[in-house]
């Protein structure tokens, strides 16, 4: 249990004794359900302090800050940060909205209807490739050097409000770099990259991944629930089994947005092109083994779509 904290029959005597009380959930979530008479200012914001500033007459004024449910560290974060800031004399309400409504503490609501969280239905989803991106980072002893590969298509399964399966194929003739910004240099690196020195793309103008596996991480969010990917990575042809954390959360709208950072060993997939474990003396042409790909997808559920 946080320290400084006082319980909701507490809260009734310090209201009394002139206390007030900040919201530090979102305005929507504000606007969809908070104590009558507390004032908000998010925590997750970067104008919080600004905010507190607004709608506390003074820094001796008796503080008692509340989140959503007092399991989190939401509300003990702002309290934190008010202390920082010269407020003395700050409190958290334990068990947050919660607590009040089951207290019986008289709630107000901004919107007709409370906000509806969003949750990852069971079907078929579409990858949005005009809206999904793969970045890829590759390094060396004296520059790093970044680019985009075109996501040509791909799916997403949601069996049981989890993830089941996907794929995600891309196009590798599509290959980019965005960091050189002399012209010589970028069609060069580019050319490179493509060439059979990296990614022979002439013989393999795809690659892809195969997700067979997901194990969701205990205690994370449900609003993005993050976890490890496991399936199977293919390039140049060469199919080799990868496993890296990845979020997936869904969206209001019914779609979903996923993230994922991974780190591979190309060597592993003959992309051996001056790898200091396969040649010697590279001297300038030394390039490290390690690729990080990181993938931005939003996918979208195809209508009347069941697993």
């Amino acid at each position: 249990m946080a320290m400084h904290t006082i319980t909701c029959n507490e809260l009734a005597e310090r209201l009394a004794a002139g206390a007030l009380v900040i919201d530090v959930m979102t305005p929507e979530d504000y606007a969809a359900g908070h104590l009558a008479g507390a004032q908000n200012a998010c925590i997750y914001e970067m104008v919080f302090l600004d905010r507190i500033a607004e709608c506390v007459p003074g820094r001796t004024t008796e503080l008692v800050l509340y989140d959503a449910s007092g399991t989190r560290l939401t509300a003990e974060s702002g309290r934190e940060r008010l202390v920082q800031a010269g407020y003395p004399n700050v409190s958290v309400l334990e068990g947050g909205l919660a607590a009040l409504r089951s207290a019986g503490f008289p709630i107000e609501a901004n919107e007709p209807a409370a906000a509806t969280e969003a949750k990852l239905l069971d079907g078929v989803y579409q990858v949005d490739v005009g809206k999904s991106t793969l970045e890829w980072i590759g390094r060396n002893l004296n520059n790093r050097h970044r680019g985009l590969i075109v996501i040509k298509n791909g799916g997403i399964v949601i069996t049981g409000g989890r993830l089941s399966a996907g794929n995600i194929v891309l196009d590798m003739n599509s290959v980019n770099n965005l960091d050189l910004q002399d012209p010589g240099w970028h069609d060069l690196l580019v050319r490179h990259l493509k060439s059979e020195d990296f990614f022979a793309v002439e013989r393999f103008p795809t690659a892809s991944f195969s997700l067979t596996g997901w194990q969701e991480k205990e205690g994370g969010s449900p609003e993005a629930p993050d976890g490890v990917a496991t399936g199977d990575l293919t390039i140049r042809g060469i199919i080799r089994p990868v496993s890296f954390p990845a979020i997936v959360a869904p969206q209001s709208d019914g779609s979903i947005k996923a993230h994922a950072i991974l780190d591979i060993d190309r060597t592993l997939w003959d992309v051996g092109y001056g790898s200091g474990r396969l040649y010697e003396r590279l001297g300038m042409h030394l390039v490290h083994d390690i690729i990080s790909l990181e993938m931005f997808i939003l996918a979208g559920r195809k209508p009347d779509s069941v697993t």
